[in-house]
Parts: C-alpha cells; structure tokens; sequence
C-alpha cells in the first residue's frame, strides 16, 4: 500500500482556500482533512474535533514539550497548531492528508517533513479582488482590513518557496478545487514515490 502525501494549503485571508478545501474533500471524500488543535474557547457552532480540538493552554504546551505538535504558532494570545500523531497515522494507513494552515506553519511543516510535505499556495487574481472580498466581508474594520492587505503582501512575497500555486478566481472554487485534486494525482506519479512499481519487477 502506498503511504499518503501531506499536501500543505496555504494563502492570504480572503484568498478563498476555506472554501476551496471544503469542496475538495466534498468532492473527494477519501482525502483527509487535518483538525488543528487551539487554546481558544469554541464560538458559538463550533464542534471538538470538527473545527478544531479544543485543549488547554497547559496542555498544548505539554504536546509542544514533548515533540507531539507537527508545527505551531501564537495568534492573539491564543496557541494553533497540528498535532502529529493524527497526521502520521493517516499517512501509514495511505491517506492523502489536506492542511491548510498559515505560511509560517507552513515552512515550518516543509522543514520537518521535506520528502513527504508538498506545499500550495491559493491567491486571489490580485489585489483589488483580494480588497473588495475582504471588505465584502462585512465583519472588520479598516484598520484589520489594510493590516490583513499587508499581511498577504508579506505571504504572497514567499510565493516561490511553495511548490505550486493555483489562482482561486471568483466564483471558480469548483474549478480551484479540482485544479488541487490534480496537483495531488500528480505528486503520486513522481518517480521518488514509485518504489513499489521497480520492486515488482526485481
């Protein structure tokens, strides 16, 4: 059996890659979808173990001591991050495995998992599309809008330390989705990962 690929999607708020995701193991249900861990409190709809676990703060720091969380970051005074074991065994049992985290977590995965972790980033078309999303939100105020405007010039300005990139045009989520599906067939026939195939004719 082969071993599952850890594919990393990373991208700008308002670059759609929630969605995209989501559509993705909808499409593709055999694709697995990693859960992050958080000290925050769950908000209101928010489910253990659906969109995040939720631990505490002492214990998110025992896993950090003791080599349990794949990568982690500090977001408003709260911890996120991935844990390892889940990944590890999804991966032994061939599952493809869909993070979608920050770049930061990101380059942190690719750093410890480089010949197993394959790394995308969705963008919007540019910035004016990426402003108008952002403020069609309707639920920040200017100063996070223009913060956040900076914060993907920064993620997109790391662009070339990524393996792919797929441009997530509006209303084209589905086309974004299956534009990823492809990417991940294709990572299976790089030559690194057929082994089985020459052992069969040995």
């Amino acid at each position: 059996m082969r071993k599952g690929l850890l594919f990393i999607v990373s991208g700008p708020a308002g670059s759609g890659k929630g969605t995209v995701v989501n559509t993705l193991v909808k499409n593709h249900p055999e694709i697995f979808l990693s859960v992050s861990a958080t000290t925050r409190k769950p908000r209101p709809g928010e489910e253990h173990g659906v969109h995040y676990y939720y631990i505490s703060k002492e214990e998110f720091e025992e896993k950090i001591k003791n080599g349990q969380m794949l990568e982690y970051t500090t977001y408003s005074g709260n911890y996120y991050g991935t844990p390892l074991k889940e990944i590890e065994e999804a991966m032994e049992r061939g599952k493809d495995i869909i993070l979608e985290i920050e770049v930061d977590g990101g380059m942190q995965v690719k750093k410890k998992l480089p010949d197993s972790a394959v790394t995308v980033m969705l963008t919007p078309p540019d910035r004016e599309v990426l402003e108008a999303r952002l403020r069609g939100r309707g639920t920040e105020t200017e100063d996070v809008i223009r913060w956040r405007l900076e914060r993907a010039k920064e993620e997109i300005l790391l662009l070339p330390d990524y393996d792919y990139s797929v441009v997530n045009e509006d209303g084209k989520s589905d086309l974004c989705a299956e534009a990823l599906y492809k990417i991940i067939q294709a990572e299976h026939q790089r030559t690194k990962y057929t082994k089985t195939i020459i052992e069969k004719f040995i």
